[in-house]
């Protein structure tokens, strides 16, 4: 009786991640509120919070050129690069 409840779990697991791309495990963990984010993403540029649009600007290009594909990098992490800066810039007050 057992194995066969083993069974049917193990092939349940495996049919949720063919049909949704995720395992059935995924669907536990909370997604990552907005200040989860911002916090990945100063991290991933290196800047503080207080950063002017200028010092986003400079890590971006920094972060740029040590993840570039031509250089070993790979197109995930600039893509990685891009919405960490677009969404660092987002997060600055309007200056009118």
């Amino acid at each position: 009786m057992l194995t066969r409840l083993l069974l049917i779990a193990v092939f349940a697991s495996i049919a949720c991640r063919m049909v949704f791309k995720r395992w059935p495990w995924d669907y536990l963990t909370l997604p990552a509120n907005r200040g989860q984010v911002v916090l990945n993403a100063r991290k991933l540029l290196g800047v503080k919070a207080d950063a002017t649009r200028e010092e986003i600007v400079q890590a971006h290009r920094r972060m740029i050129a040590l993840v570039h594909p031509d250089r070993g990098g790979s197109s995930a992490q600039i893509h990685d690069a891009n919405a960490a800066r677009d969404l660092l810039l987002d997060e600055l007050p309007f200056e009118s």
